[in-house]
């Protein structure tokens, strides 16, 4: 972990979705699940399957069947078990899922101080845009992006560089608060701090390992160690 001085001086924040606001593991589980029944496999407990979300759903689905079959699957399987997922999860998604505790009292806090939000996720837009109206966040936010809105997602470092354009500000003023090093690894290649909260899914990693600014145990703390620049851009 870096070396910050706190509280930091950012214009505008972005914030993951999937393991940072909300907790949506027991739906994407249940979703992966339903897919591997149908296709004549066996299941996968919950933690093992939150240990694949941070990459998209594409990426979720084929390390579950790569798990099950004990190798990567053929194109053809994969196709067909995509098609599959995306039918369980337009029926799971939302159905379990919950904000962690703090998220509402962070983005309360965020708007409050005047700053910018943006939602950036991997989560395709097909399920992204219905799950954050589900959950009554879509309000908070004046940006979304998906991980099907941009040629490339995180960890690229694009969607992070596309945000601070359109908030006009510069990457070094824009905040990025995740649970993963995907989110890490983004944020440092398009030179953005970083915050990571200490629960989430991060891929079985452990956070305190990774090069951030600083670990959160809410939303709402992390809204405390940040505070509005007022230089130029």
């Amino acid at each position: 972990m870096r070396k910050t001085n706190f509280p930091l001086p950012v214009k505008a924040v972005m914030i993951d979705l999937d393991g940072t606001l909300l907790d949506t593991a027991q739906d994407l589980a249940l979703a992966v699940n339903l897919t591997l029944i149908e296709l004549g496999r066996p299941t996968l407990h919950e933690k093992r399957i939150a240990n694949f979300i941070g990459k998209g759903v594409y990426h979720l689905m084929r390390c579950a069947l790569t798990e099950v079959d004990g190798g990567q699957p053929d194109e053809a399987l994969f196709e067909r078990s995509m098609a599959m997922f995306m039918d369980c999860y337009d029926r799971t998604n939302g159905e379990h899922t919950a904000p962690y505790p703090g998220v509402v009292e962070g983005l309360d806090a965020l708007r409050a101080a005047g700053f910018p939000l943006a939602c950036v996720t991997n989560k395709i837009g097909r399920f992204t845009f219905s799950l954050l109206e589900r959950q009554r966040l879509t309000r908070y936010f004046d940006i979304v992006l998906a991980g099907d809105t941009l040629p490339k997602k995180k960890p690229d470092p694009l969607p992070l560089t596309h945000t601070a354009e359109k908030f006009g500000v510069t990457p070094c003023d824009l905040l990025l608060i995740g649970d993963s090093l995907n989110d890490v690894e983004a944020a440092r290649a398009a030179g953005c701090p970083v915050f990571c909260v200490d629960y989430g899914y991060n891929e079985g990693n452990d956070v305190r390992a990774f090069d951030v600014d600083a670990i959160v145990s809410s939303l709402f703390e992390a809204s405390k160690l940040i505070t509005r620049s007022n230089t130029k851009s």
